[in-house]
């Protein structure tokens, strides 16, 4: 089923945008998308190591676009992936108060890729 193929190629262009936004420049992301004007060498490491997960993770996706054997595994990571994320947002709103807009669509983003993700993983090939 082609559905499967271009979801996996989808959810690698969306995090790989994600990533490099994290970690080209994370002064620059931190300062104009969190509004944090100064951030320390420790952050800057975390955001680069951050990039780079989510690149092989996307890496896997695009392979597996093209895998058939792998293909549902990957769907899968993809449903997993982004609820881990979004399990960790929503006890940091509840723990830390809400985050800056664009973290907020982040959780939107994640909610909503939930349930589709798995939706096409249960799809027959």
């Amino acid at each position: 089923m082609k559905i499967k193929k271009y979801f996996l190629i989808f959810a690698f262009i969306a995090i790989s945008v994600i990533a490099l936004l994290y970690g080209i420049s994370p002064s620059w992301f931190a300062y104009n998308l969190l509004n944090i004007p100064e951030i320390a060498v420790d952050f800057s490491h975390i955001l680069r190591a951050v990039m780079c997960l989510y690149i092989a993770l996307g890496l896997f996706w695009l392979f597996s676009a093209f895998s058939y054997e792998y293909r549902n595994m990957a769907v899968l990571t993809t449903t997993i992936f982004s609820g881990g994320l979004v399990t960790g947002r929503i006890i940091s709103i509840f723990t830390d108060g809400w985050p800056s807009p664009i973290l907020i669509i982040y959780i939107v983003l994640e909610i909503v890729l939930v349930p589709i993700s798995y939706w096409i993983y249960k799809l027959p090939e």
